[in-house]
């Protein structure tokens, strides 16, 4: 029997970020948005929190038969 799972889960990532202190409110938003944009922060992110929300499963017994179950 193949059953295919789900899980749905809120992650929070948080990144400690060195940034140039001359930068007033809006470039340093922007400046975090170039970087998560351009990839450079994805080394820096880390998984701060995991909410779960669902999980469901789906039992294939064939192409034609599939069963859901959900919780």
């Amino acid at each position: 029997m193949k059953v295919i799972v789900t899980v749905v889960e809120k992650i929070t990532s948080e990144a400690h970020l060195d940034i140039p202190n001359e930068l007033d409110e809006f470039a340093i938003r922007q400046h975090i948005t170039d970087l998560y944009n351009s990839g450079d922060m994805l080394t820096d992110l880390n998984i701060f929190q995991a909410d779960f929300e669902s999980i469901s499963a789906r039992i294939v017994r064939n192409e034609s038969d599939m069963n859901f179950i959900s919780a």
